[in-house]
């Protein structure tokens, strides 16, 4: 095998980043005092794509970033498209899915912290603002579900992960904790849920984002149960059928069923799977149209 010279060595291009995660200041007025991290690829492509990435409870923007099971960095990397990475700012670090602030347009929640965020990553990063997408787990799935409700204007399509229904956590105050949601018994039609959604945002009546629901039929955190009432939510408000209009199983990978219920809603079941649901970067990019 060839040795390389210092000379070829040195000629070679360089592998490493330089890109880092940043953390962003003043980049709205809100009432949330949650943070914008923003990751800027070493090659961004012309006019980029956005993905707003954001965590689960007992994790922020910077530990989430660095979390090798979360591989947005990565596809950041390969895919030249920028990312954002909110930080709660609540006990807990998980994110305000409850008070009525953050379960409604402009009501100066974490929802409207981070739509905050997307306003300024648009001029600031020259991003295509359609081509604005949300991902997160958990307390993060549960987030990119209110937004999908509150600011359906800003986002193209979502994929989430072991979440709950937008509206479903709701509380008297900021960033509770709903049992009866977690555990499932928070249950309603396709109309009563679309009509949950709806309200965060009354008489809109633009295109709303597509929505890949992920869950694990093991999790003991999030029921299950909420992966039904999530395709409820989503199902009622484009207007389809809970039958699916089309069905695979062992896909993407083996114990998994992917359901798709029309264009817009797709259902991803992982059948012993626990809570989170791992991310899938590849199908998660495939419904964001990325890279």
């Amino acid at each position: 095998m060839k040795l390389l010279t210092i000379l070829e060595v040195l000629s070679l291009p360089c592998l490493i980043s330089a890109a880092t995660l940043t953390k962003v200041s003043n980049y709205g007025g809100t009432a949330s005092k949650a943070e914008m991290w923003a990751y800027k690829p070493d090659n961004v492509k012309p006019n980029p794509a956005l993905v707003v990435v954001i965590h689960s409870c007992q994790s922020s923007a910077s530990s989430y970033f660095n979390n090798a099971k979360i591989p947005w960095k990565k596809g950041s990397d390969l895919g030249g498209y920028i990312t954002v990475w909110p930080s709660s700012p609540n006990s807990g670090t998980c994110w305000d899915v409850s008070s009525s602030k953050s379960l409604k347009r402009d009501g100066g929640g974490d929802s409207t912290a981070i739509a905050n965020m997307i306003k300024y990553a648009i001029p600031q990063y020259s991003v295509n603002a359609s081509r604005v997408y949300v991902t997160g787990g958990s307390s993060g799935a549960m987030m990119g579900n209110v937004l999908a409700a509150t600011y359906p204007d800003l986002i193209k399509a979502v994929s989430v992960y072991s979440g709950v229904a937008a509206g479903c956590f709701v509380g008297a105050g900021v960033a509770q904790w709903n049992n009866a949601c977690s555990g499932g018994t928070s249950t309603k039609s396709q109309a009563q849920w679309a009509k949950v959604a709806q309200d965060m945002y009354p008489g809109y009546n633009g295109p709303r984002p597509k929505m890949q629901i992920w869950h694990g039929s093991a999790d003991g955190t999030i029921a299950p149960q909420n992966y039904q009432e999530e395709l409820k939510q989503w199902t009622g408000i484009f207007n389809v059928s809970m039958t699916a209009t089309s069905s695979k199983t062992n896909t993407p990978e083996s114990s998994y069923t992917t359901s798709d219920y029309g264009p817009n809603v797709e259902g991803i079941y992982g059948t012993g799977v626990g809570h989170s649901v791992p991310s899938h970067l590849k199908e998660s990019e495939a419904w964001f149209s990325l890279p």
